[in-house]
């Protein structure tokens, strides 16, 4: 079989990576969106007015049909860029990256879990939920998304950032952007609102770069 540097076997990442990676930041960026609008957070959102409304309601349903399958390609995404580091990663560093991947995903269904805890909370039909219950599902659904799940991201991105640094497979714009993306999730994704989507648009464009630079190299030759 012909041996491989680790830089050059992480270089060559399979087309699968990017594609898991691209689909992962496109469904989780639109079921962020959509919790957003169809769960208002904030102070002036205290009562549950208007959550009656349909357009609202389908926004949640949407984006909970969508989570399952964001954290099925974000594990695929995981899954084959662990495969072809392979013996050249560091082995503090990956379990740093796998765990919180892992994390992170587990906290994500939390959250919808506790949005969709909202939804289906008993009350008269066409009757908004009671404040007390609203606020509960509400306040859980965000803490787990904004104060613990982002925070997980802001480890995966930093150990994927590092990773890609020490292998030499990163440009150094995007292991910058990399740590830039990572303090911002640990410190302002619970404070600034929306903030969260900056995990989403760089899983894109690191996803984006593994799908470029695998056409660059070209296709790997058959081995014996």
């Amino acid at each position: 079989m012909r041996e491989t540097g680790p830089g050059q076997r992480a270089l060559r990442t399979p087309r699968a990576a990017g594609l898991a990676g691209v689909v992962f930041a496109l469904l989780l960026a639109a079921a962020i969106v959509l919790v957003r609008l169809g769960i208002p957070e904030g102070a002036d959102t205290v009562a549950p007015h208007g959550f009656t409304d349909s357009a609202q309601r389908r926004a949640v349903r949407t984006a909970l049909a969508l989570v399952p399958f964001a954290g099925i390609f974000f594990l695929w995404f995981i899954g084959v860029i662990r495969a072809h580091v392979g013996a050249g990663e560091d082995k503090f560093v990956a379990t740093v990256f796998l765990g919180s991947g892992l994390v992170f995903t587990a906290t994500l269904f939390g959250a919808a879990a506790a949005a969709s805890a909202v939804l289906v909370v008993a009350h008269p039909a066409g009757a908004s939920p009671p404040p007390a219950t609203w606020d509960f599902g509400r306040h859980l659904a965000y803490t787990l998304l904004t104060e613990y799940a982002m925070r997980m991201a802001a480890v995966f991105v930093s150990s994927m950032s590092i990773i890609g640094h020490r292998l030499g497979v990163l440009p150094r714009w995007l292991t910058v952007l990399g740590l830039l993306t990572a303090v911002t999730l640990l410190f302002l994704s619970s404070n600034v609102p929306w903030a969260e989507l900056v995990f989403p648009a760089w899983s894109l464009l690191l996803s984006v770069h593994i799908l470029v630079a695998g056409r660059r190299d070209g296709p790997r030759p058959a081995v014996a």
